[in-house]
This record gives C-alpha cells, sequence and structure tokens, in this order.
C-alpha cells in the first residue's frame, strides 16, 4: 500500500481551484442581478408602477364575470331605452322592463340598490346617494347646473357639460344629449336566450316541462327543437358562430401540422448523411429548413395574408412553412440515429431502396415522428389562436373584435376560457393518441 505526498505546488492549485470556484459562484448572481437592474431602468419598471391604474384594473376584472345594463333617457325627445350591454340586440321590448326600472308619466326610477335611485324627468336628474346626499343636476342656459353636498367628492367628476357620479351601485352620467346610467350585476346575461325568445327567463324546469310535455311555443317545431335554435342563434352570444370558429381554429392548426408532417418527411431523407451522400446539396436542404424555421410563424402570416388575403388557410399555410423548418430537423436527426442493422439485412435480401426505407426505417422513426406530430398539433391549436386574429379566422378573431370594442369583457372572458378548454381538449386528445400509436396502450 503506497501514500501520495501532495507538494506545495499540488496543494497550491487546489487551493487556486476552490478560490476560483468561490469567485465563479458569487460572480454569476452578481452579474445575473446588475442585468436585472438594467433591464429595470432601461424599461422602467418603477415609471410603469406608477403609472398603474389599479381602479382601472379592478372593474376591467368585475366586467369579466358581471354585465351592466344601460338605462338611457335621450334628452331631446324624452325617449327612454333600457338595453343590456347597451346594444340594439340586448334592448328591452315595449311592455317589458326590470323591476328595477320604472316608468311613469314621463318620470323614469332607477333603484339601483341600498338606497341609491336615480330618477329622470323633463326638469333634469337626481341622484340619491345614501350617506353623502342627493345629486341634483339641471340644463339651464346651455350648460348644466349641478347641485349637490360640498365639497364634492373624487368619484364625482364635474364640468358644464358632463357629470359623471361612480359609486359602487353603478354609474350615473349626465349630458346635454342623454343621461344614462349604468347598473353592474353579476352573471353572463342573455347568455342562452336573448330578451325577444319565448323561453327568456324560464328556470330549467320550466324549460324541462316544455320540452317533455307543454304546449309548442311555435307550431312549425317541437318545443326542445325551438329552444336548440334559440341558443345556437343567439345575436348576443353568437353560439354558432363560436362552435364553427373553435373548428376553424383546431382544422388551420391540422391542416398546417399534417400538411407540414407530409413535406418534410421526403425532403428529411435528403438532408440525412446516411440517405443523401451528396453533401452540397444535403447541406442546400438543411439551410431551407434553418430559413424557414427561423421565420417566426407570425411574420409568415403577415407576408401570406398580404400575397393570399386573409382567411383560415392562409393560417394554415403559415403554420405548413413553419412546421416544415422544424419537421425537416427533427426527422433528418431520427433518421441518422436509426439502427443500419436492420437496413442491411433487407437489403442482403434483394429488397430495393424503396423497400428498405418502408420496412427498415419507418418502423424505427415512427414513434418520434409521431410523438413530434402529435406535440405540434397540441401546439399550434394555440398559436392558430393567434394566427387567426391576424388573418381573420378562428376563434381569435372574435376575440379580436370583443377586445377592440372595450367594453365586451365578459365576451373577451367566454372566448378566453374556450380556449383555454380547446387546449385541453387538445392535449388530452394528443396524449391518447400518443398511447394509442407509440405504447400500444388499450
Amino acid at each position: 500500500m503506497t501514500t501520495a505526498t501532495l507538494t506545495q505546488t499540488d496543494v497550491n492549485t487546489i487551493v487556486q481551484g476552490f478560490a476560483r470556484k468561490k469567485i465563479f459562484a458569487f460572480a454569476v448572481p452578481g452579474v445575473i442581478l446588475l442585468y436585472l437592474l438594467y433591464a429595470a431602468v432601461s424599461f422602467d419598471v418603477m415609471g410603469v408602477v406608477q403609472r398603474a391604474r389599479m381602479d382601472n384594473a379592478a372593474i376591467l376584472l368585475s366586467d369579466f364575470w358581471s354585465y351592466k345594463t344601460h338605462v338611457t333617457r335621450d334628452n331631446r325627445n324624452g325617449e327612454v331605452t333600457v338595453a343590456i350591454e347597451g346594444e340594439n340586440k340586448g334592448t328591452y321590448p315595449a311592455g317589458m322592463l326590470p323591476d328595477w326600472v320604472t316608468i311613469e308619466g314621463g318620470v323614469t326610477r332607477v333603484d339601483l340598490g341600498d338606497g341609491h335611485l336615480v330618477t329622470y324627468d323633463d326638469a333634469g336628474a337626481r341622484y340619491v346617494v345614501p350617506g353623502y346626499g342627493t345629486v341634483d343636476i339641471k340644463p339651464e342656459g346651455g350648460k348644466l347646473t349641478l347641485t349637490a353636498p360640498q365639497p364634492l367628492p373624487e368619484w364625482i367628476n364635474a364640468s358644464d357639460n358632463r357629470v359623471t357620479t361612480t359609486t359602487d351601485a353603478g354609474r350615473f352620467t349626465y349630458t346635454r344629449s342623454k343621461v344614462e346610467t349604468f347598473k353592474y350585476q353579476p352573471g353572463w346575461e342573455l347568455f342562452f336566450f336573448t330578451l325577444d325568445s319565448p323561453f327568456y327567463g324560464k328556470g330549467f324546469g320550466d324549460l324541462v316541462a316544455l320540452s317533455l310535455w307543454g304546449d309548442r311555443v311555435n307550431p312549425a317545431m317541437p318545443n326542445i327543437e325551438a329552444i336548440a335554435v334559440d341558443i345556437w342563434t343567439n345575436r348576443m352570444w353568437r353560439h354558432g358562430d363560436v362552435v364553427w370558429a373553435i373548428f376553424e381554429t383546431i382544422l388551420m392548426a391540422f391542416l398546417g401540422t399534417m400538411g407540414a408532417a407530409i413535406i418534410a418527411l421526403p425532403l428529411a431523407f435528403v438532408a440525412a448523411a446516411n440517405f443523401m451522400p451528396l453533401s452540397g446539396i444535403r447541406f442546400a436542404c438543411r439551410r431551407v429548413f434553418d430559413f424557414i424555421r427561423g421565420v417566426d410563424g407570425l411574420i409568415w402570416t403577415i407576408i401570406l395574408s398580404r400575397a393570399f388575403g386573409p382567411g383560415p388557410m392562409t393560417g394554415a399555410l403559415a403554420i405548413l412553412i413553419t412546421d416544415t423548418g422544424s419537421f425537416g430537423k427533427t426527422f433528418s436527426e431520427a433518421l441518422e440515429n436509426i439502427d443500419e442493422k436492420q437496413v442491411e439485412g433487407l437489403k442482403s435480401t434483394g429488397a430495393n431502396a424503396l423497400l428498405r426505407a418502408r420496412f427498415g426505417v419507418i418502423p424505427q422513426v415512427t414513434p418520434v415522428l409521431l410523438s413530434q406530430v402529435l406535440y405540434f398539433l397540441e401546439s399550434n391549436t394555440r398559436s392558430a389562436t393567434v394566427i387567426g386574429a391576424i388573418v381573420g379566422g378562428g376563434i381569435g378573431l372574435l376575440l379580436t373584435q370583443a377586445i377592440i370594442t372595450q367594453k365586451d369583457w365578459e365576451e373577451v372572458a367566454y372566448y378566453m376560457t374556450l380556449i383555454v378548454l380547446m387546449v385541453m381538449a387538445m392535449d388530452t386528445l394528443s396524449g391518447w393518441l400518443r398511447k394509442k400509436l407509440i405504447k400500444g396502450d388499450s
């Protein structure tokens, strides 16, 4: 048994090594911290925090799960309309009003609850706010005269042409042309039936009874069919259009992904070193793959929409081009890593190149190919939402339209929920197919 003896040089080397590792252990976090500080200054993080409007954020979040009803009086002719979200297709018909709105003899009363009461008449409008007093507005001499307890609180914004009062019960706005009250209520109103539907306001039990034994509401069809038609053609939530949009989104992802796989597979043989002996052709094919996958899918979407016009097919082509490059790279790498013994065994039997590829190569790479294709199909379902917003197709278009209005935030929440459910469904389907096709699980 021998004993190793360390020289002073060895000891110094070990000590220096530990010192370098110690410096490195502190230097890397220090560099990261400095970079984060630089990024915070460059992107003006503090300025963004200071400019943040948390009150607007709270209103936006509340709009996701609530709706507002507009009670509007035209000061020029005295006409009063009550409409959900202020839309014509959500306007209450004549003789039908919510129980918190009453119109009698030219006087409109809006009960916002908890003692908050708004009154319209020919002389102007008044808003009784519990714990504060009455906000009285009258038009005089082309201007608005405001009478209210002083000093005015922050939730009252007044000028000669406009007075806005915002409380927890609702919002009240008076201008020279109209006076309007907004009442916020939880839920997604008119989700199933619009106000003009004979099934509006009926509970689940009533609908079941009508479907099974009630008299026909529409003589032309059974009640259960009439209920389904009214839900499908709902003008506020457009369920029929939404289902078609989801179908378009999935179709874009499917056509783009499968088309890319079909194109990339033969090209992958050209790019694989063990199948293409000519290095020049192999190099050129690989650079083509690098180019088309190096350009982001959104860039291809913009280019193709300019060339071919908007539409779901343009989105599918953008996905196809981008994924062809990605599939070409992964497929060619899978081909280069096959077991050559199986190919050589087939070659010894006299099989030609096509048969060797069919029975010696494809079975080996199929698990990798299918796994990649299914993963990209799942990923492209999400991408197709954004692409659809650009090319004008799918659920992405409906989402963009709802955001642009700046008022239909409950529809935005609805579409976002559907997108998440769609992605979850595609993830589940992809996992099931992967087990069935690759692992052979029942």
